[in-house]
Formats: structure tokens, C-alpha cells, sequence
């Protein structure tokens, strides 16, 4: 698990070794950095609640949600009513996933507490499996609450992006070739992408953006 500074170091240098163009993109863009949040029913609330918002907007309904719904469990979500939620700026959309991945983590048929256990392609699937969990969605909390080593979100355009000017392509990868791309850094390519959230910022400064 990518939960320390020392271990992402090691994953790195492996990184390096699979793919030479990796070693150059760190070079230029420094180390890759950790990123870790909060693991367990929290995190994955988090992320939703924060998707298709500003940050600020994020940070306010976290709030909102985190103090109206102490404390934030499934049975709490569950037991809440639509009022309550709305009341914590919750849209409908956010509200009914919040209440399917609460209703999976109490069944049973999302373990949530032992995802980090299991490859990251079986991971991944259980999560998808509940309802309103996207592949982004679940690849980040992957990568970034359980420090999952080997979860790559294919989705994000800013890896896309990242893969494009690295690599030098004509055209920015969907999320499909971008998985097939990243087949070449397993098993590190949560390390992969942290590398290249890395460049992309770097590459983006350069230009000014």
C-alpha cells in the first residue's frame, strides 16, 4: 500500500525499471507525491460529495454534511431523512448514492474495510457494483484513501492529458486506451498516476495555464 513516503519511493524506482519514459517524466517533474485521505465510509463520502462541484463548494457541503450527520456512518445516512440531507446541500443524485453505498457496506456486499486486501481490478468491480459509484470514483478511493498500488483512474483527464504531452501523442486518450496504455505499469500503476498528476501539473505551468 502506497501509506508511506519509503514505500512510495520503492514503487517508483520499480516504475522506473518497467518503463524507462517513466524515469524521464519524474525526472522532470520530481518524485511523485503522496496523496492520502481518509480512509473507510468517510472517505468514499468525501468523494462524492465533493464530484462535479468547485472546491469551495466541496469544502462547504463536506462540512454540511460531516456536522448534520455526526456521526457520518452508513446507519446514520440510512436512518436520515431527505430534509436532513437536502438540508446539507446534498443534491438527489448524491443523496441516493450515498444511501446505495451505506445499504452495501451495511449487507455486506461492499467490504469496505478489507477492498485493500484484494487486487485492485477485483476492488474495483465490487465497488462499480453499487449503484452510483463510477470508475473514477472508485479508482480514487482506491488510490487515494487506501493507497492502493495498482489503481489507476483511466477516467481523469488530466491523466489523459498527462499521457498525451508525455508521451507525445496526437490526441488526448479516451478512458479506454488510456487502460489499455497503463497495462504496461502494472502492478504500480497507482504510482504511475501520481507521477503523472505530477507532470501534468509541471507541463501546464510551463505554458502558463
Amino acid at each position: 500500500m502506497l501509506t508511506d513516503e519509503p514505500t512510495l519511493a520503492e514503487a517508483a524506482t520499480l516504475l522506473a525499471d518497467i518503463d524507462p519514459a517513466m524515469a524521464e517524466i519524474m525526472q522532470r517533474a520530481g518524485p511523485p507525491p503522496l496523496r492520502k485521505s481518509e480512509p473507510g465510509f468517510r472517505g468514499i463520502a468525501r468523494i462524492i460529495v465533493g464530484q462535479q462541484v468547485s472546491v469551495a463548494s466541496a469544502a462547504a457541503i463536506w462540512n454540511r454534511t460531516a456536522a448534520g450527520l455526526d456521526p457520518l456512518t452508513p446507519e446514520t445516512v440510512l436512518a436520515a431523512s431527505e430534509e436532513t440531507l437536502r438540508a446539507c446541500g446534498l443534491s438527489a443524485p448524491k443523496m441516493r448514492t450515498l444511501r446505495a453505498v451505506a445499504e452495501a457496506i451495511v449487507t455486506g456486499s461492499l467490504p469496505l474495510d478489507t477492498l485493500h486486501a484484494l487486487p485492485a481490478d477485483e476492488a474495483h468491480r465490487l465497488m462499480i457494483a453499487v449503484k452510483g459509484i463510477g470508475p473514477w470514483t472508485a479508482d480514487i478511493y482506491l488510490l487515494f484513501c487506501l493507497g492502493h498500488p495498482d489503481a489507476f483512474p483511466a477516467g481523469d483527464l488530466a491523466l489523459q492529458e498527462a499521457v498525451r504531452l508525455a508521451y507525445r501523442k496526437r490526441k488526448r486518450p479516451d478512458a479506454k486506451a488510456l487502460a489499455a496504455f497503463a497495462e504496461r505499469w502494472r502492478p504500480v500503476r497507482g504510482t504511475a498516476a501520481l507521477a503523472l498528476w505530477a507532470y501534468y501539473k509541471v507541463a501546464k505551468s510551463r505554458e502558463g495555464v
